[in-house]
């Protein structure tokens, strides 16, 4: 066979149907993960790719789509075994008749994931079907670009292989994590080290063909397009894909006479499917409207001013407060300690989101409410624990067309031990991730005026290389500023100081006075990340009465500010029982 590139040149590639619905329909089992039929079932494995390749089929993939260790619930050494079967399986089909693409799927990440370690996956992954000398590696279903550029480039350290990246695209043309189609074919141009990019899965041909009607295409780059079947229906417990090969086909001929390289299926299209489109669509390419990879026009409009942010050019500190939303509908008395704090010169108030993990009115929606009842600027915390993207992203084009432009962004307390046989907390993502989210959005639909976010920081947990490795992460996540935990000790203060001087961004220092020495013996030994030193603790005494806690807490937060003058932009009060008159004994 010619190599795949020198195919590309004069044809048109067809690619296979969906491995992982064929093979339910095969077994009877709609939950059947066919990765593991790599092993106990090789026969059935080769049957589908064969009645792919007779369907018409140039590529097929490997089944190995789901094989990270999470999905599969194996070991490194099972995961290995079944990525090698897939490739013995998928080459002893194929023989000459097709080339073979070794099939990546995304490694699902949550809040404990790291970066290195899914990263380390991928590289063990690509390292097997290199040493398989499959005809193309293929990352598909992907809905960012965090691990593509570093993978693609070790692999064409390694050897020349033919790279191919597609991403799942909604209804809209986005990713779920923000990306556009535009945007994915702009980025994907510019890496050298891909042959081909498009798109698979998430959709169905038609709302597929009215995506790619929409686009320009890189001239550097073979395009793939291989969507669903359609959506599929539940009937009888069961979720079907229902028979659509002929409004499918029509469909991928529309597709194809886009200029489209490389068609096929995804979910939901078994062999009918692709007997039916390789009939329909003309085998020779056809040009595509396309653009250059090198000339990709960046539209820059003028940022309208960030109204919090730009406090910090003024050279005075900046004042941020947090108040705690309510348990029940009982609002009035927030909207009373917002007035006062304006009234006091607070610039921003800050909206905890549930914190401590029990539940209290939406952090954005009583921001809303506050922003529109006073006036102040507002600034709600959304966290990852609650939502998975598909709710974070209409709870952010909710705040945006209610006008919030300010965000704390943060992981977010667990769910209380006692609740979590009735609640689960979702942590999809953590807070990094959930920033990149954001600044994705940002570029797509509010490039304008985006939205400014800022992030947690905790100066006194763990080794300052690290700290600042995290900070770092964040700010290249689009992160403006920092809001630091409580600071109490002068160790804490010095650790600032450090981060300060080797980072360039603004931190607001946590301040929060306590008022009583019950308080203060409460936060020193319930709260995991708040060290409170013993003298600290010590200026406080059991018979003291409400307005000398106050002004013990009052007198201590003065002295703080007064060390960390030199050092920070500004304070982020956070006040026990959301008690503003503090703020007044504070700033006089």
């Amino acid at each position: 066979m010619l190599n795949i590139r020198e195919y590309l040149k004069n044809n048109r590639l067809i690619m296979d149907g969906a491995m992982g619905t064929y093979y339910s329909d095969l077994e009877g089992d709609e939950s059947a993960f066919s990765e593991f039929g790599n092993i106990n079932r090789p026969e059935i494995i080769e049957k589908i790719h064969s009645d792919y390749i007779n369907a018409g089929a140039k590529l097929i993939r490997t089944n190995s789509f789901a094989t990270s260790i999470e999905a599969l619930g194996v070991t490194v050494f099972e995961q290995k075994r079944i990525i090698e079967a897939s490739c013995e399986i998928a080459k002893r089909a194929a023989k000459d008749k097709a080339y073979v693409a070794g099939d990546i799927g995304p490694i699902k990440e949550n809040a404990e994931s790291t970066e290195s370690e899914i990263l380390d996956e991928y590289i063990r992954m690509c390292d097997i079907f290199l040493a398989a000398d499959v005809d193309v590696i293929l990352f598909e279903t992907f809905s960012d670009m965090i691990y593509i550029k570093q993978l693609v480039k070790y692999i064409r350290s390694k050897k020349d292989v033919f790279i191919m990246t597609n991403f799942c695209l909604n209804k809209n043309g986005f990713t779920r994590n923000g990306l556009s189609a535009t945007k994915i074919l702009s980025e994907l141009a510019q890496i050298d080290e891909i042959d081909a990019c498009g798109f698979n899965c998430g959709i169905g041909s038609g709302h597929m063909s009215n995506i790619m009607k929409k686009l320009k295409y890189p001239s550097n780059k073979y395009i793939a397009c291989i969507p669903n079947a359609g959506y599929p229906e539940q009937m009888q417990n069961r979720m079907i894909f229902m028979d659509n090969v002929d409004y499918f086909s029509n469909n991928m001929k529309a597709i194809a006479d886009l200029g489209i390289d490389i068609v096929g299926g995804c979910c939901g299209t078994r062999p009918t499917y692709i007997k039916k489109l390789a009939e329909k669509i003309d085998l020779k390419p056809v040009k595509k409207v396309s653009f250059l990879g090198s000339d990709i026009a960046e539209v820059h409009k003028e940022l309208r001013k960030n109204v919090f942010y730009s406090k910090f050019e003024t050279g005075k500190k900046v004042i941020a407060v947090e108040l705690d939303p309510p348990f029940d509908a009982d609002y009035e008395k927030l909207v009373e300690y917002a007035h006062t704090l304006k009234k006091q010169g607070v610039d921003i108030i800050t909206m905890a989101d549930s914190p401590m993990g029990r539940s209290r009115v939406d952090s954005i929606l009583m921001s809303v409410k506050l922003a529109n009842e006073t006036g102040i600027n507002v600034m709600p915390h959304i966290c990852c624990r609650d939502k998975n993207m598909i709710a974070i992203r209409s709870t952010l084009l909710g705040a945006y067309i209610n006008d919030i432009r300010d965000l704390l962004l943060v992981t977010g307390d667990p769910v209380p031990s006692e609740s979590r046989r009735l609640t689960t907390g979702v942590f999809d993502y953590n807070s990094i991730q959930l920033m990149n989210f954001v600044k994705e959005m940002n570029q797509e639909h509010f490039a304008d005026e985006p939205f400014y976010y800022g992030g947690a920081l905790n100066p006194t947990m763990g080794k300052i290389d690290n700290i600042i490795d995290r900070i770092q992460k964040k700010i290249d996540a689009g992160c403006k500023y920092f809001l630091t935990q409580p600071v109490y000790s002068d160790d804490a203060i010095e650790r600032l100081a450090e981060i300060k001087r080797r980072v360039d961004t603004k931190i607001l220092c946590g301040i929060m006075p306590l008022v009583s020495y019950r308080n203060a013996n409460f936060m020193k030994n319930e709260f995991i990340g708040i060290d409170i030193p013993d003298n600290i603790v010590a200026r406080y005494r059991p018979e003291m009465s409400k307005e000398e806690g106050e002004e013990t807490g009052a007198k201590i937060a003065r002295e703080l500010m007064e060390k960390l003058n030199p050092i920070v932009d500004g304070y982020y009060f956070m006040l026990p029982f959301n008690r503003v008159s503090l703020i007044g004994k504070i700033l006089g």
